[in-house]
């Protein structure tokens, strides 16, 4: 018996000892993949050589669109997945070096992409499709501002301004675009730039429409069962509600309390969205594969990776069954081989080199959108989230004979 009670003190130590380990490996593996995937557009982008050294993509479907809207993709969706890791200060830690090197690379880039002298000026005056990826950089702003707005030059940030404003020539079709133009107008009302409210409040009151039930929005009139609740969705229409509530504005007659409570409603609508994304997540890390554009890759977990970045993960989805089930997820994809390209730039594919997956406007920019589940990496290193034993995720838990908690959907 005494041998007992000395061996379990000393085992509960090394439990807890094993524990910080994984959870440190777990954020040191995620760092990691994010730094692999934003350095060669940012390493580039900063000499205004991304024009000239990324390897270029194309669907075998292409639709003829001007390729160079490419970079623009590839620039805007990267710095609005990594924008709240780049927001975290300084430290001498391996992490924290790789973090100040991208962020000195990404604010060379923010120059370079409105800079009409740089070989690197982006596409913003040609086609429809500048829309789309303006609205990430946009969110990017809106997601760090004082790291990656404020220190831009004046003459950067009238560059900006000027870009954003002019996009108002493109009509977005009644769909998810409408977001986008929406978020463009937020950020330029942020900033205390002139914007345009009807722009906001059209999305708004068309999202709200096309509201289905248990968290899902349609896209469009019509609903389509595929993840642009993740890409587009539900974290931009989130977005647009809490600046405009930060600025108690109203929406049309509606008191400033109105706009607050379509913010908390859309939260509870994505606090289920995520439940339902965690459930998608099979006990070896797969997902189920559906619906257009799933060579955005990670970018299906964006509400739950948003969750956990603002700390509103609902209490059936504990810090650490969150981040175990995104870790695995991560560790399946990435360990297929065919990703990259030499260059180090992501291929057309979803795990792996798929080319024939890629929809007609997909180019390899596009796959960028893959970095909005590294939105946790902006909590510390030391957060809960981080720092929680690991624990199974549901599916996991359902397929090894454990109790798991039963499913309800949700009703207004």
């Amino acid at each position: 018996m005494k041998n007992k009670f000395f061996i379990i003190p000393g085992l509960i130590l090394w439990i807890t000892v094993a524990i910080n380990v994984q959870a440190n490996s777990d954020r040191q593996y995620w760092a990691d993949r994010a730094y692999q995937i934003a350095a060669p557009v940012l390493s580039n982008m900063s000499k205004g050589e991304l024009s000239k050294n990324m390897q270029l993509e194309l669907s075998p479907t292409w639709d003829g669109r001007d390729k160079r809207v490419s970079y623009m993709e590839a620039f805007g969706r990267l710095m609005d997945g990594i924008a709240p890791w780049l927001s975290l200060p300084d430290d001498d830690s391996a992490e924290g070096k790789q973090r100040k090197q991208l962020r000195e690379w990404a604010l060379k880039s923010y120059a370079n992409a409105v800079n009409p002298n740089s070989p690197d000026y982006l596409l913003w005056r040609k086609e429809g499709q500048p829309l789309v990826d303006a609205a990430y950089i946009a969110s990017s702003f809106l997601r760090a501002p004082k790291q990656l707005w404020e220190p831009l030059d004046t003459l950067t940030k009238q560059r900006y301004v000027e870009e954003f404003q002019q996009l108002r020539r493109i009509d977005p079709p009644y769909s998810n675009w409408l977001l986008f133009s929406a978020t463009v107008e937020t950020f330029l009302l942020s900033i205390n730039s002139q914007y345009d409210m009807y722009r906001i409040h059209s999305a708004i009151r068309k999202i709200e429409e096309w509201y289905v039930g248990d968290g899902w929005y349609a896209d469009g009139e019509h609903f389509a069962f595929d993840y642009y609740n993740s890409y587009v969705i539900q974290p931009m229409y989130v977005q647009v509600l809490n600046h405009l509530v930060k600025r108690e504005l109203r929406l049309r007659d509606k008191h400033p309390s109105v706009v607050q409570k379509n913010l908390e409603i859309a939260r509870k609508r994505m606090q289920r969205f995520g439940i339902i994304l965690e459930r998608f997540i099979s006990p070896e890390g797969s997902f189920p594969v559906f619906g257009r554009s799933m060579t955005y890759r990670l970018g299906v977990f964006q509400p739950l990776a948003l969750l956990a970045w603002k700390e509103l993960l609902p209490k059936e989805l504990p810090e650490g069954q969150v981040r175990a089930a995104l870790t695995a997820v991560m560790r399946r994809m990435f360990s297929v081989e065919g990703n990259f390209n030499s260059g180090g730039f992501l291929q057309l594919g979803f795990a792996g080199h798929q080319p024939e997956l890629a929809d007609w406007y997909t180019n390899n920019g596009s796959l960028y959108l893959t970095s909005e589940v590294f939105l946790p990496l902006g909590l510390p290193a030391d957060h809960s989230f981080w720092t929680a034993p690991a624990q199974d995720w549901t599916a996991k838990k359902a397929w090894s004979g454990t109790d798991f908690p039963k499913d309800h959907a949700i009703r207004e």
